[in-house]
């Protein structure tokens, strides 16, 4: 095998993407920063224990693991940035009121989450910590809403559900880890007959109300028909009293609700939401409240966010136009030189022609170029 050949799902990110990437990323961190939040960064890699603990089998399985040659110690390279804030959030900073904070950088997964994504995504997120009010849910989407929308994405729609449905209805049911698994596989499938055979053992209601989530899926009238199908549960009636409360602030954004979605990290503790865009082929975003994430760090706090991958959204997000650059002469003199840095202090991209070069094209829109006239170099349309 050539040495230059990367491994599966795996790729460099050449010029013109990774400018576009950058852009974005500016406009998510800028668009974070106007409702008051506050930019963190991890590290890449942390002592396995405190990377994955309380985070799931899910998460553990993506994580690439290996041994600390200072240490002896086990390390994990993060697949998920959430954990990480959690624990910035009760140990290093360590507030008693509203924190927020975002965060943007390459996270690593050993498989695809999904066909043909990357095993390097570009994670962007948002977490808003120490209000247990839907206030702080409701901010979450909004601001990934509007995150979107500062990249120009089009056709947005919302997707929500709630964790402690599918809790409620398996409540005390006599199952291992495995079968728990297999029950929530066939409920993201929608494999009613699937479902019947592993839920055949169960109590009455709870097989009832399972079969019940396959079909409560679509507009605002899934609520209305899930209070009617399923076992009115304390957690069961405030989980659609909340999703209700919550679609009706995104009036200007279609909103369609999955009770049965399951999909993400098992840390989600109550409304859940998937934000989707025509072309993409998945979910652009997947965010909602977690509020048990910080437990083992000490600080049980409630919590709310999302994150997005970056390399994904680039898919979908309008083009930005070049900027406007100046062509320029290579030359030694004083004068060229000085004016050449005046204009880059001045914001202005200058690009050297080196000599030999002068009919090589390369991504710059070079619009304008530094020219000599009566003895002064000026700018000057082309």
């Amino acid at each position: 095998m050539s040495a230059w050949v990367l491994p599966d799902h795996i790729a460099d990110v050449l010029p013109s993407e990774a400018r576009h990437i950058e852009e974005l990323r500016r406009e998510m961190l800028d668009t974070a920063r106007g409702y008051g939040y506050e930019l963190v960064m991890p590290p890449l890699l942390e002592h396995l224990e405190s990377l994955l603990t309380g985070t799931g089998e899910a998460l553990d399985l993506q994580t690439f693991k290996l041994v600390d040659q200072l240490s002896g110690r086990m390390m994990g390279l993060r697949a998920d940035t959430t954990p990480q804030v959690a624990r910035i959030d009760a140990h290093l900073l360590n507030r008693s009121g509203v924190t927020r904070l975002c965060y943007c950088g390459p996270v690593l997964h050993t498989r695809p989450d999904r066909p043909h994504a990357t095993r390097e995504p570009f994670q962007f997120g948002a977490e808003i910590y120490g209000h247990a009010g839907l206030e702080a849910d409701l901010e979450a989407q909004q601001l990934a809403l509007d995150c979107l929308k500062a990249a120009k994405v089009r056709h947005i729609s919302v997707d929500m559900a709630d964790a402690r449905i599918v809790r409620s209805l398996l409540a005390g049911a006599p199952l291992d880890a495995e079968g728990l698994a297999r029950i929530h596989t066939a409920l993201a499938a929608k494999d009613a007959s699937e479902l019947a055979s592993l839920t055949s053992s169960l109590p009455k209601d709870t097989r009832e109300g399972l079969q019940a989530l396959v079909q409560l899926y679509g507009d605002a009238a899934v609520l209305d028909e899930a209070a009617k199908a399923l076992k009115a549960t304390p957690a069961v009636t405030e989980a659609l009293s909340n999703l209700k409360w919550l679609a009706s602030h995104l009036a200007e954004t279609p909103v369609t609700f999955d009770l049965a979605d399951l999909r993400g990290y098992a840390y989600y503790s109550g409304a859940r939401f998937a934000i989707y865009a025509r072309g993409a082929s998945d979910s652009l975003v997947r965010g909602g409240r977690y509020d048990e994430v910080g437990a083992v760090f000490g600080r049980n706090r409630p919590a709310a966010g999302f994150s997005l991958d970056i390399k994904e959204l680039v898919r979908v997000a309008a083009p930005h136009p070049l900027k406007a650059a100046i062509r320029a002469p290579w030359g030694e003199a004083p004068a060229l030189r000085a004016a050449i840095a005046s204009l880059r202090t001045e914001g202005e991209t200058v690009v050297c022609v080196l000599p030999g070069h002068e009919s090589e094209v390369d991504e710059f829109r070079c619009d304008r170029e530094l020219a000599q006239s009566a003895g002064q170099w000026l700018v000057q349309p082309l």
